[in-house]
């Protein structure tokens, strides 16, 4: 099957599901897409024909789901989620999100690494200590797509919005950087010292940081010396089509990158470089761009249920993962807390808030459909870490993501 017709009958989904659940069911669209994506899904593999459920198997294997997410989809998302941040905002709240997105990351990298290892083996599997760090370092990331439309309609206090997205935006691109470290000492490829991981981490994060800076200014003294928005708008996809390329080729933090170049064009470029003609049609350009690519994202996750292996061990490791992920993150997000409570006042709940909102998505699945298959992973590990991983992400998305706002308008009740 082609790249068109593959593109084709997923776009065809998404627009028949997120149809289906605009008129039937109207949660919010990407979990409605996904919800519906994986109830067929789990149809299909219940119900379906032997025929049904090869062809359905197939269509399924042969899309890269990493490649998809981490190569194409993740620039576009992280820019688009970057250019709506107010940078002022931001800025009051930088040692909050420095603190989860770095420290508090991998603070819960370890104690999810940690605590998955013993009930692996609890369970009758068998996967190594590192591999398991691997397995907290994808799960750790949160992912924003889900979760700020739901924000805003719960009326959150906007300094607590920034926290989360802010987070969200950055923790991504720390969180790859995390992994691929981790994967390379699991794997053997990677010198085992401080120094050779504090060099490579500070050039994949510092360089994406600098890149980002550097293609996002070129961007901006493009923006400014014109006025035409069809041209504007095709500098802001240049950039973040060429701009990720770059820093993967330099092998520097791409996510990184975009989420800098993201703040600098949604800000000083919006303020000093654009007519009001060009802010509206380039919003509406991404706005759409964001829109379309989450409804295809979370329709792949609904989908991807047909390349794991679903066996029982691995399926009740996962179950009991969900418990231990979330109280993790409640105590990552509990640092900046403890650390700046007496510089600076935090909303009523803002733990709660913060471990419940914490939702993990798709960069978790392409980071887990990505572990290697060159045998320094044992394939009944791999499968168990890619199981675990799904069941704790289809939770976050599901059942936080659809509780988080009465939650919130709970704690906001009861702290007025």
């Amino acid at each position: 099957m082609s790249l068109i017709d593959t593109a084709a009958i997923l776009l065809t989904l998404a627009a028949v599901f997120g149809y289906i659940n605009h008129r039937v069911f109207k949660l919010p669209t990407s979990i409605g897409i996904l919800l519906i994506g994986l109830g067929i899904s789990l149809l299909l593999l219940l119900f379906g024909g032997e025929q049904m459920r090869e062809s359905a198997d197939s269509f399924v294997s042969q899309i890269d789901f990493n490649r998809t997410v981490m190569d194409v989809m993740l620039s576009f998302l992280l820019f688009a989620g970057a250019l709506h941040v107010n940078l002022g905002d931001l800025r009051d709240q930088k040692w909050v999100v420095a603190i989860l997105a770095s420290v508090g990351l991998v603070v819960s990298t370890f104690l999810v690494g940690t605590a998955s290892y013993f009930i692996f083996l609890w369970t009758g599997l068998n996967v190594p200590f590192l591999w398991c760090l691997v397995f907290g370092s994808l799960i750790s990331p949160t992912d924003p797509v889900a979760v700020l439309g739901i924000l805003k309609k719960a009326g959150v206090p906007k300094s607590l919005e920034t926290k989360i997205t802010g987070e969200s935006l950055f923790n991504d691109g720390v969180g790859v950087v995390v992994y691929l470290v981790l994967v390379g000492l699991a794997a053997g490829q990677q010198d085992a010292s401080v120094l050779s991981v504090g060099k490579l981490f500070v050039i994949e994060v510092g360089g994406g940081v600098l890149l980002g800076g550097v293609v996002g200014y070129l961007a901006y003294w493009m923006l400014k010396t014109i006025d035409n928005y069809q041209v504007e708008v095709l500098i802001t996809l240049a950039l973040v089509t060429g701009g990720y390329q770059l820093a993967s080729s330099w092998h520097l933090s791409g996510p990184l990158a975009m989420v800098v170049a993201g703040l600098m064009i949604g800000n000083q470029g919006r303020l000093m470089a654009m007519s009001d003609t060009t802010r509206k049609h380039l919003d509406l350009f991404w706005e759409l761009i964001d829109e379309v690519l989450n409804a295809l994202l979370f329709l792949l996750i609904g989908l991807e249920i047909f390349v794991l292996d679903w066996s029982g061990k691995a399926l009740m490791a996962g179950v009991i993962l969900i418990g231990v992920v979330l109280a993790s993150r409640m105590i990552a997000v509990s640092l900046p807390v403890v650390v700046l409570k007496r510089a600076r006042t935090f909303s009523p709940g803002v733990v709660r808030i913060l471990t419940w909102g914490g939702l993990r998505g798709g960069i978790s699945v392409a980071l887990a459909l990505a572990l290697p298959k060159d045998g320094s992973l044992a394939e009944g590990a791999r499968q168990a870490i890619l199981v675990a991983t799904y069941v704790v992400v289809i939770f976050s998305i599901a059942v936080q993501g659809l509780t988080l706002k009465p939650v919130i308008s709970r704690l906001m009740k009861s702290a007025g």
